[in-house]
């Protein structure tokens, strides 16, 4: 008579060649209601899964061509073995099972063939051979009536690896809620608390259905869904174990990095004596913060400040030169700036995907010597190249060949935009995923489970203001303080399919 295998056992045998996530976020929609929690649920996500060792792609507001293209290089990510991690925070709808992820440029009256297939998507990471499938969809689920007949999907194959976590039920809405300085939505709000939870993916996204059920308001609203097939007892938290292929595991993290190099810090040295430095931060892939400070300046130099201004490429700079990052409009806590008592300005830059050529900026220093009362100006050029996500061209239309269940290999990247002219110059920086990936790393002493709460709001207040208010902190809190937490909504905002 066989022996039981100890599940303990079995688990421990279990193992991930690598783990790799794209995260994308849609917000500002260009011909539909924007929407406000994606911004901070993949913010939430983002540091949660570097955590578990994922390597994170986390992009906002992207259209068309920018998702066709981002999810084109995820693929590149996957191999035998990866756990491969979708999520998307935005409009979305469904149609006789077939999941649909709109683009911020979407039409008033879009159809499929203006979105995202998620079912397409699946496909093409089982090409791959991926050792795990996970797809987390935050959008609505409604019906498009727009769309015709709904695309027909190819066979699937019998991987049992697949797991699809809904924000919500089919034909129903995903609800986001404003307070104050958080903006999460409904499914991140309780995602957060368990998925960094030792357990099967599946056991670990039933709690959170059953979290779900216990809010109040929730109820009757909206409800977690979860389909999968998954037959093994595979976790977010699963070790990793690379291939016995170096040059797989090289290729791959070399694809990876190139699109999160910063641009090194440097310090700029003006005619005056004034020396000034310029340094950067990543907050998403493809948002960057700039900084600039006064490192020196003359005795006989009563004021002085240092601005950024005349940017190469229309980049949103509304929040340009702000004295502190949350002005700026950033979610990045403060530990991700070298402190400092010396003033500094902060510009945020968004949309670096659509960055066609090399970035380029001038800093102006104003300043003013004591003894005279007209203020003075000196202006350098400053040239960084394309930094972060900017570098894979995702304005550019890829091939829409299925890719190969190969091996990941060095000829599938020759095929690649990813990899520019020059990259890893001597103007850049590239880190590896557990120490250099620039959003912020946990400091010693700190707890492996604490979670960055967001830091921006410009909402109106959802939340009755005579309730305990239990979030009212940008700071991080220690993950078992947040899992105490009782959530109070007094009322919420739905991502409207159409």
């Amino acid at each position: 008579m066989a022996s039981t295998p100890n599940p303990s056992r079995q688990i421990s045998q279990i193992y991930a060649t690598d783990k790799v996530a794209l995260l994308m976020g849609n917000m500002n929609y260009l011909y539909h209601r924007p929407l406000r929690a994606p911004m901070a649920d993949v913010h939430e996500m983002t540091n949660l899964l570097r955590q578990l060792d994922f390597k994170v792609v986390s992009l906002l507001d992207l259209n068309w061509q920018e998702m066709h293209s981002a999810v084109t290089e995820f693929l590149l990510l996957l191999d035998k073995g990866v756990y491969g991690l979708l999520y998307f925070a935005g409009h979305g709808y469904e149609n006789y099972g077939n999941s649909f992820m709109v683009p911020i440029d979407a039409p008033a009256s879009y159809t499929s063939d203006n979105c995202l297939w998620v079912q397409d998507i699946l496909q093409r990471m089982q090409e791959r051979e991926t050792g795990l499938n996970v797809f987390l969809l935050d959008m609505c689920r409604k019906r498009n009536l727009n769309d015709g007949v709904p695309p027909q999907p190819g066979p699937l194959k019998v991987t049992a690896n697949i797991v699809f976590g809904y924000a919500t039920c089919v034909d129903a809405e995903a609800f986001e809620v404003n307070k104050d300085d958080l903006s999460n939505g409904i499914f991140i709000s309780f995602l957060k608390r368990r998925v960094m939870d030792d357990e099967k993916v599946t056991v670990m996204l039933d709690r959170v259905a059953e979290d779900m059920g216990q809010c109040e308001i929730t109820r009757g609203r909206q409800a977690l869904e979860l389909r999968s097939n998954l037959s093994e007892r595979r976790a977010l938290t699963d070790r990793i174990q690379t291939s016995g292929c170096p040059e797989t595991t090289s290729a791959r993290n070399l694809q990876w990095a190139i699109a999160h190099v910063l641009p090194d810090s440097r310090n700029l040295q003006f005619d005056c004596g004034v020396k000034v430095q310029l340094g950067f931060a990543a907050e998403f892939s493809n948002v960057m913060i700039i900084y600039t400070r006064i490192l020196e300046k003359p005795k006989d130099i009563n004021y002085c400040s240092a601005h950024l201004t005349d940017f190469t490429e229309d980049l949103d700079l509304k929040m340009s030169n702000q004295e502190t990052l949350l002005d700026a409009g950033s979610l990045l806590p403060l530990e991700i700036i070298p402190p400092t008592e010396l003033p500094s300005l902060y510009t945020r830059l968004k949309g670096l995907q659509r960055l066609k050529t090399e970035l380029t900026f001038t800093v102006c220093l104003q300043y003013q010597y004591t003894n005279l009362d007209e203020e003075v100006q000196e202006r350098q050029t400053v040239f960084v190249g394309k930094p972060l996500v900017s570098k894979l061209n995702l304005y550019e239309p890829r091939l829409s060949q299925s890719l190969s269940s190969s091996s990941f290999d060095g000829h599938s990247l020759n095929h690649s935009s990813s990899f520019p002219e020059g990259f890893g110059s001597e103007n850049s920086s590239i880190g590896s995923a557990s120490t250099n990936w620039s959003y912020y790393a946990l400091q010693p002493g700190e707890s492996k489970g604490s979670i960055n709460l967001p830091v921006e709001d410009d909402s109106r207040i959802l939340f009755d203001s005579n309730l305990p208010q239990p979030l009212t902190t940008s700071k991080s809190l220690p993950r078992g303080q947040v899992e105490d937490l009782t959530l109070r909504f007094s009322n919420m905002q739905n991502f409207h399919s159409y």
